[in-house]
């Protein structure tokens, strides 16, 4: 066999060029959301900030309870999040599960986020993903071999979309809840309705807690895409409690669109790591 022959057969049916093009895609592809996630966290407020019984005031027992249960009123104010998930995930009911490494960011007083996933689609065959929530607005991006763009998606929906991952995503920062731009709604002992409102865009979810505060279940009206783009209702139940650096928060859930047709599951996540105030990304 030719040398030019065995460099196109390449490892699983992928050619090596290709191979080789993918690990260096990868890396650029890294570098990228690394500079995202540090231009991010230079908008960390810098002020310590205090948490009071004063703080809890107005808000429904469900949310006071949850506030008090976490650790959060000793820890204090969280500025910086970064966290690691395992994952998996797949794009339709007869799909295989995909399984998912992802790293997230969050900055809670000038609310964002960025989430950077690696997708095993197959053996050799990655999909890189970025999901961004800042300034208000939201983008996926979604490239196979991290060289190939399948999805770069903007615009109201997805700033929708994103800001709804947000908020449900303050159960891992649970200071976050006491920020302005949140009001909360008594609805009864264990639900209490959240509406974040944030430069133009505002959205409403319904939050459940146990009795003894622990969050179980987020519920909204997302957009999603199902032959057209459209409201349908996305929830997360949610288990597994453990404390990190002092803050109890639940560690596994389910994302499931609740659909006419059936209940969607479509991504099963693991927290394993969180850390607080080091606003730095992953090395």
């Amino acid at each position: 066999m030719s040398k030019k022959k065995i460099l196109l057969a390449g490892i699983g049916g992928l050619p090596v060029v290709l191979l080789g093009g993918a690990f260096a895609a990868r890396k650029r592809f890294n570098r990228m959301v690394d500079e995202e996630v540090e231009a991010l966290f230079e908008k960390v407020e810098k002020d310590v900030r205090k948490i009071s019984q004063a703080d809890l005031e107005g808000l429904p027992d469900a949310v006071r309870r949850w506030l008090g249960n976490s650790g959060i009123m000793e820890r204090g104010d969280i500025k910086a999040v970064r966290l690691r998930q395992n994952a998996e995930m797949r794009l339709a009911e007869d799909k295989p599960w995909m399984p998912v490494r992802a790293e997230q960011y969050f900055i809670p007083h000038q609310p964002g986020f960025i989430w950077k996933a690696d997708i095993r689609m197959a053996p050799f065959i990655h999909i890189s993903g970025r999901d961004k929530y800042d300034d208000a607005r939201g983008n996926m991006l979604i490239r196979v071999l991290s060289m190939f763009t399948v999805a770069d998606s903007s615009g109201p929906e997805i700033d929708q979309g994103t800001m709804l991952r947000y908020l449900a995503e303050t159960i891992w920062f649970p200071s976050a809840a006491l920020n302005d731009y949140i009001i909360w709604k008594n609805i009864d002992e264990n639900n209490a309705e959240a509406t974040m409102t944030y430069g133009d865009i505002s959205s409403t979810a319904v939050f459940t807690f146990n009795s003894e505060g622990d969050p179980t279940h987020f519920e909204a009206e997302h957009y999603g895409e199902f032959g057209e783009t459209r409201l349908e209702t996305w929830a997360i139940p949610l288990r597994s409690y453990r404390e990190f650096e002092g803050v109890r928060v639940p560690t596994e859930g389910e994302v499931i669109w609740k659909l006419d047709a059936g209940d969607f599951n479509w991504f099963n996540f693991e927290v394993v790591e969180i850390e607080y105030d080091n606003p730095h990304p992953y090395q």
